[in-house]
């Protein structure tokens, strides 16, 4: 099975290149020093002028088509009508919104120029409350996803239990994870039977799964007063809303402040919305479903500072958190 290839190989001086070559594409008030502020997934680059900030994402290659990305916008523009604070997108002098650029024939990326959204980002350092804050604008962004009429010819990606922890998945085979041995595949194969049983009885009903952030941890908010920002609707798509809690502790499930996270995240997605029953109890199988879809990440990106920074028992950790959800009824976190 072939690795997924998603990561993005051009270089600094290519992608400021790129930048330069989209900046060009908009109007003179946009004009400021082009300047990379973070290279994780998409490269975002921070455009500073004489009054304003503004953020450049350029798409890393092979993950979205460009009416993927017109329609995270729209969705973008439905939530901002809707008074949650994300970033909008701006037009270019063709009064586009997705800008097509290129080095070559053969390197082509889409780029999309945001306004700025102000505000401090938490952490996992901070106190535990701060997940109440994540878990009540996810509800409010859960809230409008079951209300919103989607537009004509609205596409995002779709998050299932094959697209994320299958071969076939879109981050990759979890198999290829680094430091993962062989002799455990067997167990991490036993805890993906289960998830899928649990899923296929637990279904799809619109109640249930619909459109999602999906990657809505702490990182991805930005503090300020009493208003809370949302940005990085990259991985935004179909899946259970409930993956959204799953990921909100991505990466962090074997710590021992886990479960807290999770129980200020709920309670503060019961103030704008309810969890049901039957997806309370399912909180242990999305928590696992999570871990093994960022294991199958972990193989795909294995040179990235995010999967570098994990260490070299992070899959061994996944193994444990496996064994506990197969033998127990407790929510698989809190290990060390």
């Amino acid at each position: 099975m072939a690795i997924v290839e998603q990561n993005e190989n051009l270089s600094r001086a290519e992608l400021l290149c790129l930048a330069e070559q989209a900046m060009r594409l908009y109007p003179a008030k946009y004009q400021g020093q082009v300047q990379l502020l973070c290279q994780s997934e998409n490269a975002t680059f921070l455009i500073t002028t004489a009054t304003e900030r503004y953020a450049l994402r350029i798409h890393r290659p092979n993950y979205h088509q460009k009416h993927e990305i017109e329609s995270e916008l729209k969705w973008l523009d439905a939530l901002n009508d809707y008074g949650v604070a994300v970033p909008q997108a701006i037009l270019s002098e063709q009064g586009e919104r997705v800008q097509t650029i290129s080095l070559s024939n053969d390197v082509i990326r889409y780029a999309v120029l945001f306004e700025w959204i102000e505000g401090e980002m938490p952490t996992t350092e901070v106190d535990p409350q701060a997940f109440r804050q994540l878990g009540q604008i996810n509800a409010k962004l859960h809230n409008h996803s079951k209300a919103w009429q989607y537009p004509d010819n609205f596409q995002r990606i779709i998050w299932n239990h094959e697209t994320m922890v299958s071969p076939q998945g879109h981050w990759g085979d979890w198999r290829h994870a680094t430091h993962l041995n062989r002799n455990d595949h067997i167990v991490i194969e036993e805890t993906i039977q289960r998830i899928d049983h649990e899923l296929k009885d637990f279904g799809k009903s619109s109640d249930r799964y619909g459109l999602i952030h999906a990657d809505l941890r702490l990182t991805n908010l930005l503090l300020q007063n009493d208003r809370i920002g949302v940005i990085d609707f990259d991985d935004c798509g179909m899946s259970w809303y409930m993956h959204d809690l799953a990921a909100a502790i991505s990466f962090n499930e074997h710590y021992a402040a886990a479960p807290e996270w999770i129980e200020n995240w709920i309670e503060g997605y019961e103030r704008e919305a309810h969890i049901s029953n039957e997806e309370y109890a399912l909180i242990p199988t999305f928590v696992m479903q999570r871990r093994i879809q960022m294991l199958a990440w972990i193989g795909s990106h294995a040179q990235t500072e995010m999967a570098l920074s994990l260490g070299n028992d992070w899959a061994n950790q996944t193994v444990r958190l496996c064994k506990k959800y197969l033998n127990t009824q407790q929510i698989p976190v809190g290990l060390i």
